[in-house]
């Protein structure tokens, strides 16, 4: 299971939002030419109007053209580069994140298929040659409610030897370890296992404190590689994790969201097993769902996933703001 979360990871996060945030500005502050007319170039285009939609729901397709996109940005999304774990210190890379065509994609037209997020980590079994990715919100709106994303785990390198320590995650955190109300709640896959244990494993763990790590959790033993829809379920003090429907674990107790958090998904390396040659690690996440306050079944959040689609609409924020 999940090593002791986490050293130094709160906050070393991307430079590249910045750029970003000020090309919606901008877009914001564009004057008109003399006589009421625009530029040569025309106006900017408007990155993000938060559209309106059910109360206190998230929903993101990521449908983003590159991590240099307005958008992304503007929809609360940030890439981490900093330093700091878990797993190899300092690799935290933007490089890894894009935005590709997959015609696995639910809801896609035609063969090229809808955009997904790929986390894709690297190594050549050296720190130097190494880079993870991860992908958060930047808003500390989730508390309780209903957590789900549609995820691709990899039970083997996209290219290169087999054999890595890799954790592939989808999980809701405080947004630092020193806070006295810590919350997490974990989904970790790591198809070769890690921590002295040989896998396949799906580890859900639930968090009452970073440091000394105090959690909860339950190990499923199997291959899982391929496309899975997650559900974290924090309702009347409990919490469930469920895969595809079934549920698997439920923490409760101290062992529950204590304060609100921020939506991560990682791809990242335990340790360095081996060297001698490149190998590239994917995940990939369809379409990430958040309803406040409000335990969703398997059968609703499907049938809401699909009206979206149906109705081109890839992204929905009307979580309030802490």
């Amino acid at each position: 299971m999940s090593q002791p979360r986490r050293t130094s990871r709160r906050r070393a996060w991307t430079a590249l939002t910045l750029p970003a945030l000020l090309c919606v500005l901008a877009a914001c502050s564009t004057t008109p030419a003399a006589g009421g007319g625009t530029d040569a170039a025309g106006p900017a285009p408007d990155a993000s109007p938060t559209p309106t939609g059910p109360p206190g729901t998230l929903f993101d397709t990521f449908d983003y053209t590159g991590a240099d996109d307005p958008s992304l940005a503007a929809h609360g999304w940030e890439i981490r580069t900093g330093g700091g774990g878990p797993g190899i210190k300092d690799t935290w890379s933007a490089e890894g994140a894009t935005f590709p065509s997959d015609p696995t994609a639910e809801g896609s037209a035609g063969a090229k298929g809808g955009t997904v997020l790929r986390l894709r980590s690297t190594t050549d079994g050296t720190a130097r040659g190494t880079t993870q990715t991860e992908v958060q919100t930047t808003s500390r709106s989730f508390f309780t409610g209903t957590f789900a994303a549609r995820v691709h785990l990899s039970d083997k390198p996209t290219t290169g030897r087999d054999g890595d320590h890799v954790v592939q995650t989808f999980f809701p955190i405080s947004p630092a370890d020193s806070s006295e109300q810590y919350s997490e709640l974990d989904f970790e896959y790591l198809p070769n296992g890690g921590w002295g244990s040989t896998g396949p494993q799906l580890d859900t763990v639930s968090w009452f404190k970073a440091d000394p790590p105090d959690r909860v959790h339950r190990t499923l033993e199997r291959r899982l590689g391929g496309w899975h829809t997650m559900m974290i379920t924090a309702m009347d003090d409990k919490v469930t994790y469920s895969l595809d429907g079934k549920d698997l674990f439920t923490s409760s107790g101290p062992y529950v969201p204590r304060e609100r958090m921020d939506i991560h998904f990682s791809n990242w390396l335990i340790d360095l097993p081996f060297t001698g040659g490149p190998r590239t690690w994917d995940m990939k996440v369809d379409w990430v769902y958040y309803k406040a306050d409000e335990a969703v079944s398997l059968t609703d959040l499907q049938k809401t996933v699909a009206d979206f689609h149906d109705t081109g609409t890839a992204y929905v924020n009307t979580v309030p703001t802490s």
